[in-house]
């Protein structure tokens, strides 16, 4: 018996988290039938597909998210052409909602597990391995194929598992799925499955299964389920709000970190919204910490108390990185979309921990939500960009089946795509002109914002662009005249089209603007190639080589003015040229821990030393 659990993330670096806690959660006699096959959408959907024929399963299951459902139902289809007789199950949020239209419009799919998938699939997987019983025992999986068989010939005796067509008996027994009856057409939908008991699910990881995991992030989860309502989530649909036994977590990170896993991703929704919980977790990782592993938390920001922001203020710079969901600042949207936020407190708490100077934080809005026009989405942009997070990550609405924004869609005149992820085009607020403007603006703010390799320009962008949301437009346009969009441009192409948007509008010295993005390009890593702009390093051989004793890990270069130091968030004036160059030291081996740029030192240099 081969059950095999198919998992297509959206990167490499990604894990799936899903497919290792069922198999995780399957009984140990069962366990070894079991395989995980992790694929992602950068790999040619045919190529998954021969991959999957190769590994020849008798039951294939597949987890669905927005991001891979496109790929699942392809690949489930062509897959069914050639092996008809094997049962297709899937599985995960893409999939737990009107299951009846989701077998309609799906012929390859047999079944569905519904929800919290754990209890379901290890009864599915005692089910399967019960029908394959012969006289002689228990059907092993054939790990070599009898002579004479063609290559990939399937080795089940005829009638081992039942084709599709055919009604299952035990099936119904099963809480939590929903599956193909006998009658064309039938779905049959079990009992619902009673919430899980957290704790008693299996540790996914171990020695063993880490070899597979090096350089990916991690995730892990130390609750189920959110306390809050919010209409566009998901996660609002599941009100059963349970922890994982403190002391178990413990061991678990504990693992990670002796591991020196790089990152470990948190999935809970809230990881904040039980006091308690959080710090015991916040203070146990400080006290173990090895220097190596940053945990990823996304929290409630309104919700942290002085005792949490004292405490976090004290981790090491690296250690910790959070993500806030702020979502609008439109009182009326907030109370639309059943959010319970005090923006008021979200920016304290933002403050205090930039004050900290050891947390990066990742802030998040969305576009196209209820009673928020484009105008005054520009209004909820400029005052999150304002606050200066290290990343301010600009989404567009998903309209989510299972959700309530899905329910109220036709009150709010959303207009979305019929395919994943469901992103909204039109709404009654916003026009699809108008979120078209919103994408230029969300381009330009990945490429010269989020991405951090032009902080030192962005800073003096901003004294001269009071506008940051007119400011990101204006220059999506200008990539858009140009014919530059949706095109990967090296990093000194994008500072070069920077500087002809500047030379446009005329608002900032190109002196001044040409050192900036030769510092930001200096700042991330040690240039192969210089920009044209740069002065000839044959200027300044003296002082390279007197100070730069580190080879490539270091870079000295004049500048002849001082830029902002990385805590001074905001500028009120532009810098004023210097006399005489400023020369500052890059060294590459002593980056920051929060967004990775060289350390930076001013040299004291000498009449002398500066002498070719």
């Amino acid at each position: 018996m081969n059950i095999l659990l198919t998992a297509i993330n959206a990167k490499y670096i990604h894990s799936n988290l899903a497919v290792h806690s069922l198999r995780s959660f399957t009984p140990e006699k069962y366990q070894s039938s079991v395989e995980i096959a992790e694929y992602t959408i950068n790999h040619r959907s045919e190529w998954i597909l021969q991959e999957l024929y190769k590994k020849n399963p008798d039951v294939l299951c597949f987890s669905c998210y927005i991001w891979n459902f496109d790929y699942v139902r392809e690949i489930a289809a062509e897959y069914h052409k050639l092996r008809p007789e094997v049962p297709i199950w899937v599985g995960g949020p893409e999939v737990s909602y009107e299951v009846e239209q989701l077998f309609a419009e799906n012929p390859a799919f047999f079944g569905v597990i519904i929800g919290e998938g754990e209890a379901a699939f290890a009864r599915l997987a005692e089910y399967y391995h019960s029908r394959s019983i012969r006289p002689e025992g228990l059907l092993e999986r054939q790990s070599t194929r009898p002579e004479g068989l063609p290559e990939f010939q399937s080795t089940r005796p005829e009638g081992l598992l039942a084709t599709q067509s055919a009604r299952p008996e035990g099936l119904l027994e099963i809480p939590g799925i929903a599956y193909r009856g006998g009658k064309a057409g039938e779905v049959v939908q079990t009992a619902s499955q009673e919430a899980l008991d957290f704790s008693s699910v299996p540790f996914r990881y171990g020695d063993k299964e880490m070899e597979g995991f090096a350089n990916r992030i991690i995730y892990y989860e130390t609750s189920r389920g959110c306390p809050f309502s919010c209409s566009y989530c998901l996660s609002s649909v599941d009100k059963r709000l349970r922890f994982r036994d403190l002391d178990l977590v413990k061991q678990e990170l504990l693992f990670f970190i002796r591991q020196e896993v790089l990152q470990v991703k948190l999935v809970d929704r809230t990881f904040n919204c039980n006091h308690a919980h959080a710090m015991e977790i916040w203070r146990f990782i400080k006290e173990q910490d090895r220097g190596i592993t940053n945990f990823h938390f996304e929290i409630a920001a309104d919700l942290l108390t002085e005792e949490e922001l004292s405490l976090l203020g004290t981790l090491r710079p690296g250690l910790v990185q959070l993500e806030i969901g702020v979502q609008s600042t439109n009182p009326r949207t907030i109370a639309e979309i059943h959010r319970v936020m005090q923006l008021d407190q979200v920016a304290r708490a933002v403050k205090r921990l930039q004050e900290a100077g050891n947390i990066h934080l990742h802030l998040d809005l969305i576009a196209g939500l209820p009673y928020e026009g484009y105008e005054r989405f520009g209004e909820s942009f400029r005052e999150v960009y304002s606050w200066k997070p290290n990343q301010l990550q600009l989404g567009f609405l998903k309209v989510l089946k299972g959700s309530l924004m899905y329910k109220n869609r036709a009150e709010y005149g959303l207009v979305y795509r019929d395919h994943p992820p469901y992103e909204v085009m039109r709404t009654n607020w916003i026009s699809y002109g108008e979120i078209l403007r919103v994408k230029l603006v969300e381009e330009m703010l990945e490429v010269y914002y989020n991405s951090g390799q032009f902080e030192v320009t962005m800073k003096l962008l901003d004294v001269v662009y009071e506008d940051s949301f007119g400011f990101f437009l204006a220059l999506g346009q200008f990539y858009e005249r140009r014919g530059c969009l949706g095109m990967s441009h090296s990093r000194i192409r994008r500072s070069e089209l920077l500087l002809e948007f500047a030379a446009e509008d005329g608002r900032i010295a190109k002196e001044l603007l040409e050192e900036s993005l030769l510092y930001d390009l200096y700042y991330r890593e040690n240039m192969k190639s210089r920009p044209r702009w740069a002065r000839d390093p044959a200027e300044f051989a003296k002082v390279t080589r007197a100070y730069c004793k580190k080879g490539a890990h270091s870079h000295v270069e004049p500048f002849f003015y001082q830029f902002p130091k990385k805590e001074e968030r905001t500028l009120t004036k532009l810098p004023k040229r210097l006399s005489r160059p400023v020369y500052v030291l890059f060294e590459y081996d002593k980056r920051d821990a929060l967004d990775h740029q060289a350390r930076t030192t001013e040299l004291e240099i000498t009449g002398e030393e500066r002498e070719r």
